[in-house]
């Protein structure tokens, strides 16, 4: 998402290539040597291998002379967010309630550019194997509450252009990947103040979310639920659990 250019007197670029090694570092490429890193951050070997010991000198990295990996130091940065921002803290008494409620598994999530975050959750009392941890990131078009967010953007057009020039991949055989029918789906999650998902990321799932609003009318995140469908209709899924979640979000208008 599109954000104010910087004074260049501000910027610090060895801060941002630095976070652009860690970054790099996913489940397709969890170990990697310097010539590797430089391919994925587009810096030379040598230029990535100081970054890399730096960033191995300073804990967040692993090596064993010739691979570097991530330790367990750089959920510091991530977690650090938990610590201090406001809105999960906020949030949680509400979902701890709602949960308690629909005896299912709650989230509130934001998006991070055009992936969806999730930020606060809490579960039910039985077991479940259809939620997310906190901090996990999916593809924003693919969940409830990601239609939730992406209908609320400004710019619609800005939503549509991503769509195009955006590879989606399927996560099970339902995964709606055609770009016309997400963006429709978008505009009718606005329309309809909330959005319904089945089995897009994992099969026999269900999720159903809210937009969440500040004072000020505006979206800030949104609320949602995940649930196994079973033989519960959609229809009658959106009886059970809508209102809860609508009157959830409504109350927490006034603390946010």
């Amino acid at each position: 998402m599109t954000k104010p250019p910087l004074d260049r007197r501000d910027w610090i670029a060895g801060l941002e290539k630095g976070l652009g090694v860690l970054e790099a570092f996913d489940d397709q490429h969890p170990r990697m040597t310097p010539t590797q890193a430089g391919a994925r951050t587009g810096m030379t070997r040598t230029a990535a291998r100081r970054y890399l010991l730096t960033l191995e000198h300073l804990g967040y990295l692993q090596s064993d002379g010739k691979l570097f990996w991530l330790t367990p130091r750089v959920l510091r940065v991530g977690w650090s967010y938990f610590d201090s921002a406001r809105l999960p803290r906020t949030v949680q008494p509400y979902l701890q309630q709602l949960s308690a409620t629909l005896d299912e598994s709650v989230y509130v999530s934001v998006l991070d550019d055009w992936e969806l975050v999730f930020i606060a959750r809490n579960g039910a009392s039985r077991v479940m194997t259809t939620g997310f941890v906190l901090g996990a990131r999916v593809p924003a078009p693919l969940t409830s509450p990601g239609l939730v967010l992406l209908a609320h953007r400004d710019d619609d057009e800005a939503v549509r252009n991503w769509l195009e020039t955006t590879a989606l991949a399927p996560f099970t055989p339902h995964t709606l990947i055609n770009k016309v029918r997400l963006h429709e789906k978008i505009r009718q999650a606005r329309a309809d103040g909330f959005a319904v998902i089945e089995q897009q990321l994992q099969v026999g799932v269900r999720g159903i979310a809210v937009p969440m609003k500040d004072r000020h009318g505006q979206v800030v995140a949104a609320l949602s639920t995940n649930m196994p469908m079973g033989r519960e209709t959609t229809e009658a899924a959106l009886r059970r659990v809508l209102q809860p979640l609508q009157e959830t979000a409504l109350a927490m208008l006034n603390v946010l």
